[in-house]
């Protein structure tokens, strides 16, 4: 009997990029292909890449180097490399990693059973990075894992360049994926046990413009909102500027919609933000924030902040500051700007020394410290309902899970609470999560 092969998948990046690397699962059991967990043990190797930032990127490079060794002592591995990383260095990368074997774009996730074929019987290196108007793999099924979560894909790509991201080159323009298909994927997820669901999208507040007739975003949510089974909805990401009055109006009307929404700032200066071509100021921000906690007043808010974009002065930096302490975010990832090859901003002028760049970055990120810590802290006394997904692996006796608002909780608890959504009263609030205790059943 032919021995079993093993697949070694690792995942650099955001949750689309998690989304995509189920697929890519499913892709290889249908092949009769294993996950193992050590790379030393794998027949096939797939990095799964982000390139939003360059440090992402070469850690993908590193990580390369790191398999050439495995491959120097089994030279019948196959490695690959996907996602957004490949997509944008294509057959380039071969010359990088003379080691590697195959590269897939972003849009050919389905082609991964030939490319593997081909690698494997004619020992030839092999790269698709072709873009299509309706890719097939956007229905691939999820295998079923029996998770009580599940990421689901609504949109592809990205209309809107802003000039500092590389995503509308990588991922292509935006697709909406028809809502009949959506809704029957996470009907059968229903069915699996799923009782938490994330729609994803680079932005999807753009949902529905590709397809004529079809549903909006909010209508979208309301459609999934009466779907048995599911009792909490998320989604992700949304640009600020297509945040409609109508969305805005599902966060007070849907009960299953959760009290958290990521909404990317980037700056609090409409200068940055003109030359980010964001398409917002932020006072248009600050009323769409506004009218947000109105029909929400709970809801917690997280962001993206960018400092050290070209032309960034002191004034700017001090308006970003202003408006985090204006809004008070729940959390934020924030970075330094790097130059993403290809982009618009990397045509700019840099005019904010790396050393400046750091300061900003470590002023930002304390302040934002103090502003979670005093959300969080909020929350102390209060009893929320908890969906929990694991057990704590650093502390024995302990679970975790998360409460609408997308804050994680600690609590003293056992295994059979996994996957169900018990009330805790939340006792301590800290920088990135919560301690509870697990209220009793009556």
């Amino acid at each position: 009997m032919e021995r079993e092969k093993k697949l070694y998948l690792k995942t650099f990046g955001c949750q689309m990029n998690e989304a995509d690397s189920t697929k890519i699962k499913n892709i290889f059991s249908n092949m009769n292909v294993a996950v193992t967990s050590d790379p030393k043990d794998a027949d096939i190797v797939i990095l799964n890449t982000c390139s939003v930032r360059w440090k992402a990127e070469h850690k993908v490079y590193s990580e390369l180097g790191r398999f050439k060794k495995i491959k120097d002592s089994n030279p019948h591995l196959i490695i690959g490399v996907g996602g957004c990383v490949a997509q944008q260095e294509g057959k380039e990368m071969f010359s990088q990693a003379p080691h590697l074997d195959l590269v897939f774009g972003t849009h050919n996730i389905h082609k991964l059973p030939e490319m593997i074929s081909a690698a494997q019987k004619e020992r030839h290196k092999v790269v698709e990075t072709d873009f299509y108007e309706n890719p097939k793999y956007f229905n691939l099924p999820a295998p079923e894992e029996g998770g009580v979560k599940a990421f689901v894909n609504i949109i592809r790509g990205c209309n809107n360049f802003c000039s500092y991201c590389i995503v509308p080159y990588v991922r292509g323009r935006e697709v909406s994926r028809p809502s009949r298909d959506i809704i029957d994927e996470i009907r059968a997820l229903a069915d699996n046990g799923v009782k938490e669901i994330t729609l994803l999208g680079q932005n999807v507040n753009s949902y529905g413009k590709t397809l004529a007739g079809d549903a909006t975003f909010p209508e979208l949510l309301r459609h999934v909102a009466k779907i048995d089974g599911i009792e909490r909805i998320r989604f992700t990401s949304s640009h600020p500027k297509d945040l409609s009055d109508d969305l805005i109006d599902v966060f007070g009307g849907i009960d299953k919609i959760c009290g958290h929404l990521h909404l990317a700032v980037q700056s609090g200066s409409d200068k940055i933000l003109e030359l980010m071509k964001r398409g917002y100021t932020t006072d248009s921000y600050i009323r769409k924030v506004e009218k947000l906690k109105c029909v929400r007043p709970d809801i917690s808010l997280t962001t993206d902040l960018i400092v050290g974009f070209p032309g960034e002065d002191d004034s700017d930096f001090q308006k970003t500051l202003d408006l985090i302490a204006l809004v008070r975010f729940d959390s934020s990832f924030s970075f330094k700007y790097s130059r993403r090859t290809g982009t618009e901003a990397a045509n700019m002028e840099e005019t904010v020394p790396e050393q400046v760049k750091s300061e900003r970055l470590f002023i930002l990120q304390n302040i934002q410290k103090e502003h979670s810590i005093y959300r969080n802290r909020l929350l102390e006394g209060r009893v929320e309902d908890v969906l929990v997904d694991s057990l704590n692996r650093k502390a024995d006796g302990m679970v975790q899970g998360r409460i609408s608002a997308n804050k994680v909780v600690n609590f003293r608890g056992t295994d059979d609470l996994v996957s169900k959504i018990v009330k805790v009263k939340i006792t301590k609030g800290s920088v990135n999560s919560l301690s509870g205790e697990l209220v009793p059943f009556h």
